[in-house]
C-alpha cells in the first residue's frame, strides 16, 4: 500500500479528487491501493528540557547551557493531534511506500521527516511530490514526476539545523536572561524575557531606528532657487548651512537677467516590474493598502489552496524555462477578467526576457503568478492580493515605459542653476499602474516649456528655509526589506537579489517573526508604523552580547543553512558553531562584573569614556566622536557608580523615582539616557506557559 501524507486536510482532499480516491475514513481517504492522510501543519516538535531530565523543569543558571547530545521529538500538545498522529503512524507502519506531499520547501520537509521519525518509519521507501500549484493539472504532472525522497535529504538537514539551532539559542538565552534579569526593577512576578535567533536582531533593528529618531536634532538649511518662465530652477551648488552665504548669492542675482546656457534631452527606458516573490508582494500590499505581512501571507495561502495562484512561500521573482509554454494559456484564461489589458499583448510572441525566465534564479519555487483559474468567492483581502499578483503578471510582458528627461541649465550673474522635467513618450507598462504613477509624477516632476539656447529674461530668485528630516519609523514594508537584506536598506533590485542569501529569516517566517514581537509586547503598531515599546527597549539594553542582536550574524547563519541545503556545508559543522556560540554567551555573561577601574566604553564608537569637568565623554573626541553623558537625568543627579553601571551594563538594575514614579534608566543604542516604565509580567500580552519559572 502507498501512503500519501499532505500538510493539511484540504490539500489531501484535492489530491484524492485528482487521483479518484473516494473512500473517506477517520483521518484519511483510501482507494486504489493508496491511503491519503494529513497533518495539521506541524504535528511534531522538539522535546522540552524537562522531558530529557525532570530536574531541568526548574529554570536555573547552573543547568545552562543545555544542549542535548541527540534531540528527541514529541507531539505538539494541541487538540486532535494525538488522534491524527495515531492514524498516520498506523498507515505508515503498514505502507510499502510513503509519499511526502507536504509543502514543497524547508518547513514542509521538516513536517514530513519529523512525522516519519516519530513513527519509526525512516527506513521505509519514500518519494517526494513537488507541487508549485494545486490545480488538477499541476497535481497530475507532479505525480507523473515523483522524486526519490532522499534527493531532499540536504533540504531536511537544513530544516533540522534551523529547528535545532532555534531551540538551542532561543531556549538557553531565554532561560538565562529570564533567570538573571526577570526581576529587574524589583517587579513581583518574574518577567519572561523571550529571546530568539531571528526575532531578537529584528527587535534590535527597530529599537535602533526609534532611538535614532529620538536622538535626531533637525539642522536648518537654506536653498537658493529662482522661477523663470514658471519653471523652478535650483542652484547647482550645495545647500547652505548658514543664511548669510545664501543671502550674498541672492543679492548678487537680484535684478540681474537669467540666461539659458544648455539644454540636454535624454531618452530613458523604465523596464516592466519583475514578478512577485512573497516578500515583495507583502511589501507592496502593505505600502498600498496597509495590510500586515501576516494578513497578506494568509490571503495568498488561501488563494493557493483555492487554486487561483501558485505556491506563495517563494523567494524567487523568476519563472523556470519549463513553465514558458504554459504562460500564453494562463494569459488567455485571464482575458475574461482583464480583456483590455491583455488585448495589448501578442500571446504568440511574448517577450520572454531574462528578467522573467531564468532557471538559475529558481530553486524550490518560481515567482507567484495566477494559475488562470477564474477566481470566485474571494474575501476583501484575497481580492486585493489577487489583483496585485495578476496586474504584476500582466505588466511583466508589457513594453518598456519611454520617457524624455530634459535637463535645462541657466545662469544669472555667474551663479549656475538647473531644472529638470520629464515627458512620458510611451507609457508602456505604467498604464497598468496609472493611479500609483500619477501620485508619484505629481510629486516629483514638472512640465517644461520649449527653451532655446542663450535666451534671456527676468526671473524671481528666492531663498527657502528648510530643516533636515529624521529617519522614518519602520513600516512592515520597510522592515521586510531590511530583513531581506540583513539589516541593510536596499531598494535596488539587483543589489537586493545579491543580499538574499544573507537575509534574516525566510519569506515563509518573516511575517510570523513580526507577529511574535507584537505578541510579546516588544513592539506595537501605530497606524502603518512599527515602534518599539519600553519592554522592547529594556530587553535590548539588557542584552550585552552584540552577536545575539546582530542582523549580520543572523544573516550569516541563514546563508550557512542555504549552503547545507545545497550540500556545500556539513550540518555538524554548523551545529557545532551554534553550540559553541551559546556556551560562550552564557560563560561570558555569567563572568561579567563591573570594572571599578574604568568608566566604560562609548556606545557610539566603542572607545573608552573619560571624565571631563562637568560631564563624561568619549576619549575619541579628537577623531570626531560626539558622545557626551551628562551626570543628570530629568532632575536626578547620577552618582559615579550609576554612571559606571550605565556605561558598562547599559541599564541600572534598581529603579529611580522621576516625578514620583519608579522608572528604569538605560543608555540607549545612540548613547542617550532614557527612562522607561518598569518591566512587568502583566505588560506582556502573551507568554509561553511551558516550563514557566
Amino acid at each position: 500500500m502507498k501512503v500519501v501524507i499532505a500538510e493539511k486536510p484540504s490539500v489531501a482532499r484535492d489530491i484524492a479528487e485528482v487521483l479518484d480516491i473516494k473512500s473517506k475514513k477517520k483521518g484519511y481517504i483510501e482507494g486504489r491501493g493508496c491511503a491519503i492522510t494529513w497533518a495539521f501543519g506541524h504535528l511534531v516538535t522538539l522535546q522540552e528540557p524537562g522531558e530529557y531530565d525532570p530536574a531541568l523543569k526548574r529554570w536555573s543558571l547552573e543547568t545552562l547551557p543545555f544542549v542535548p547530545e541527540t534531540f528527541k521529538l514529541t507531539l505538539i500538545k494541541n487538540r486532535g493531534v494525538d488522534e491524527q498522529f495515531k492514524v498516520i503512524e498506523t498507515l505508515c507502519q503498514q505502507a510499502d511506500e510513503i509519499i511526502c506531499a507536504t509543502d514543497a520547501g524547508r518547513e514542509g520537509e521538516l513536517i514530513f521527516r519529523y512525522i516519519l521519525a516519530l513513527c519509526n518509519c525512516e527506513d521505509k521507501p519514500i518519494r517526494r511530490l513537488w507541487l508549485n500549484s494545486l490545480t488538477p493539472d499541476a497535481i497530475q504532472e507532479a505525480f507523473k514526476d515523483l522524486k526519490d525522497g532522499h534527493d531532499y535529504d540536504a533540504l531536511y538537514a537544513a530544516a533540522r539545523c534551523r529547528s535545532e539551532s532555534d531551540w538551542i539559542v532561543g531556549l538557553n538565552a531565554t532561560r538565562y536572561y529570564t533567570v538573571r534579569h526577570g526581576r529587574i526593577g524589583g517587579s513581583g512576578d518574574r518577567v519572561l524575557w523571550s529571546i530568539g535567533r531571528v526575532q531578537t536582531p529584528v527587535l534590535a533593528m527597530i529599537v535602533e531606528r526609534d532611538d535614532a529618531i529620538l536622538q535626531f536634532r533637525p539642522q536648518l538649511f537654506w536653498e537658493l532657487t529662482t522661477r523663470y518662465r514658471e519653471v523652478v530652477f535650483k542652484y547647482t551648488g550645495k545647500r547652505f548651512e548658514k543664511p548669510e552665504k545664501a543671502q550674498v548669492l541672492l543679492e548678487k542675482i537680484t535684478d540681474q537677467p537669467f540666461a539659458i546656457t544648455g539644454i540636454v534631452a535624454k531618452e530613458k527606458k523604465e523596464q516592466p516590474p519583475q514578478l512577485f516573490d512573497l516578500t515583495t508582494l507583502q511589501r507592496e500590499i502593505n505600502k498600498l493598502h496597509g495590510l500586515s505581512a501576516a494578513d497578506t501571507l494568509a490571503a495568498t495561502q488561501n488563494l493557493y489552496e483555492k487554486k487561483f495562484v501558485t505556491y506563495p512561500r517563494t523567494d524567487s521573482r523568476y519563472l523556470s524555462k519549463d513553465l514558458q509554454p504554459r504562460i500564453p494559456q494562463i494569459l488567455s484564461q485571464l482575458k475574461t477578467l482583464r480583456p483590455e489589458e491583455i488585448a495589448v499583448l501578442n500571446l504568440a510572441k511574448l517577450p520572454f526576457s531574462k528578467r522573467i525566465i531564468d532557471d538559475t534564479k529558481v530553486s524550490d519555487h518560481h515567482a507567484i503568478i495566477p494559475t488562470g483559474v477564474a477566481p470566485r468567492g474571494l474575501s476583501a483581502h484575497e481580492q486585493l492580493v489577487y489583483e496585485a499578483i495578476t496586474t504584476q503578471f500582466i505588466a511583466a510582458f508589457y513594453p518598456v515605459c519611454l520617457k524624455n528627461i530634459t535637463t535645462v541649465n541657466g545662469v544669472s550673474n555667474g551663479v549656475p542653476f538647473e531644472a529638470k522635467g520629464t515627458q512620458v513618450v510611451e507609457p508602456g507598462w505604467t498604464a497598468l499602474f496609472a493611479n500609483k504613477k500619477q501620485a508619484q509624477d505629481a510629486a516629483e516632476e514638472q512640465t517644461l516649456p520649449v527653451f532655446t539656447h542663450d535666451e534671456t529674461g527676468p526671473h524671481e530668485p528666492s531663498l527657502r528655509e528648510g530643516k533636515t528630516s529624521p529617519p522614518k519609523h519602520f513600516t512592515e514594508n520597510s522592515l521586510l526589506g531590511a530583513m531581506e537584506a540583513a539589516g541593510k536598506l536596499v531598494e535596488d533590485d539587483s543589489l537586493r537579489e545579491a543580499l538574499k542569501e544573507r537575509g534574516i529569516g525566510t519569506p515563509a517566517t518573516r511575517a510570523a517573526i513580526i507577529e511574535t514581537l507584537l505578541s510579546r509586547n516588544y513592539i506595537q503598531r501605530d497606524k502603518k508604523q512599527l515602534r518599539c515599546t519600553d519592554m522592547g527597549r529594556c530587553l535590548i539594553a539588557l542584552i550585552r552580547d552584540p552577536l545575539l542582536k546582530s542582523p549580520e550574524m543572523t544573516g550569516e547563519w541563514e546563508e550557512k543553512l542555504k549552503q547545507i541545503e545545497r550540500s556545500q556545508l556539513d550540518p555538524g559543522e554548523f551545529m557545532g558553531g551554534i553550540s559553541g556560540y551559546i556556551r560562550t554567551l552564557i560563560k561570558n555573561g555569567t563572568a561579567e562584573r563591573l570594572d571599578p577601574g574604568r568608566w566604560g566604553s562609548c556606545p557610539l564608537c566603542g572607545k573608552e569614556v573619560v571624565k571631563g569637568k562637568r560631564a563624561y565623554g568619549c576619549s575619541g573626541w579628537k577623531d570626531g566622536c560626539e558622545f557626551v553623558l551628562e551626570p543628570e537625568c530629568k532632575g536626578i543627579a547620577l552618582t559615579a557608580k550609576q554612571i559606571q553601571v550605565l556605561l558598562q551594563q547599559r541599564i541600572l538594575p534598581q529603579p529611580v523615582r522621576i516625578e514620583d514614579e519608579p522608572r528604569m534608566l538605560i543608555l540607549s543604542t545612540q548613547g542617550m539616557v532614557m527612562d522607561l516604565g518598569l518591566p512587568a509580567a502583566e505588560r506582556q500580552k502573551k507568554v509561553e506557559k511551558t516550563d514557566r519559572p
